[in-house]
């Protein structure tokens, strides 16, 4: 078990040190939402990609500022208020999507639409002829019923769980240490805590301040991308930029993987390290194979 722990160590060192950067930017169904609607009121121009990256939180802080909203990045139910129609409702809230449909799930339908190839045409939020034609050519190759509009039974099929926006639960105390965080994040996100100090310990060793050269940080080597989103979407509020902030978010993300990869512990792990939607539309990495392998061996020397 020794030998096992010094391949673990190695491990780490070249994760941080000698491996190419890894994709941990977030692609998640919600965020073209926030892209297209950001990107009418004049906020955004980047790409609609779906990743949660500095572009899109720098549009939602801009936006807050202009709009007299506090200025916190986080593109909570006000900012979404703000933003007027494309601004709301989350994509998965609304049962039925028509044409003459307008808002933010609109887009992130477009958005999944164009990523499985059924071209809309612009991603603009507008549920118009054409999304309809895209939505049937959808329909038709996944052996759906044919008639044009996205109910639940299409938007499951897309493979992907609407993730609402949920405000932060409270939590007292602060925690000084890096055990005594991993193990209080895990049992109020209700995870096992080996799983949670494994994976900490393959990440960063439990060091707080290591930095990879993909700008992960922290005993969770948490990216920018990463933070934005868990922030938005799942925490519903700023997270102090702190050890304990770095573990909580982590973990919430961890958390959030387990759910959508129903549980099944080894998609989840890889997907934190590989990114949901690259694990789901190209497979495991053998990097990928060999780090869920260690943290599942790590996780019995935590038990």
């Amino acid at each position: 078990m020794r030998s096992r722990r010094l391949v673990a160590c190695f491990v780490v060192l070249a994760a941080l040190l000698l491996l190419p950067a890894r994709a941990h930017a977030i692609t998640n169904p919600q965020i073209p939402g926030l892209q297209v609607a950001l990107r009418a009121h004049g906020f955004y121009r980047g790409p609609i990609d779906g990743i949660a990256g500095p572009m899109t939180a720098s549009g939602v802080r801009r936006f807050q500022r202009k709009a007299g909203l506090a200025v916190d990045g986080v593109a909570g139910p006000l900012t979404r208020a703000e933003l007027g129609r494309l601004g709301r409702p989350l994509f998965g809230r609304r049962f039925l999507l028509t044409r003459g449909s307008v808002g933010w799930d609109v887009s992130v339908l477009e958005f999944l639409l164009r990523s499985k190839g059924f071209s809309t045409g612009r991603v603009d939020g507008r549920f118009t002829r054409r999304t309809a034609r895209a939505v049937r050519r959808y329909q038709r190759a996944r052996h759906l019923l044919v008639d044009g509009i996205a109910g639940p039974q299409t938007i499951r099929a897309f493979g992907v769980r609407a993730i609402s926006h949920r405000p932060a639960a409270p939590v007292g105390g602060t925690r000084r240490s890096v055990r005594g965080a991993l193990g209080f994040w895990a049992r109020h996100y209700r995870i096992h805590p080996p799983l949670v100090k494994a994976l900490a310990w393959m990440e960063s060793g439990f060091q707080r301040h290591v930095r990879s050269p993909a700008g992960a940080w922290g005993v969770m080597q948490v990216t920018p991308g990463t933070w934005s989103y868990v922030e938005m979407f799942i925490i519903g509020r700023r997270v102090p930029r702190t050890m304990d902030g770095n573990v909580r978010v982590g973990v919430a993300y961890l958390h959030e993987l387990l759910l959508e990869f129903h549980f099944h512990e080894r998609k989840a792990l890889a997907a934190y390290y590989q990114g949901a939607w690259s694990v789901r539309t190209i497979g495991l990495y053998p990097e990928t194979r060999a780090f869920v392998a260690d943290v599942v061996a790590l996780k019995r020397r935590f038990a």
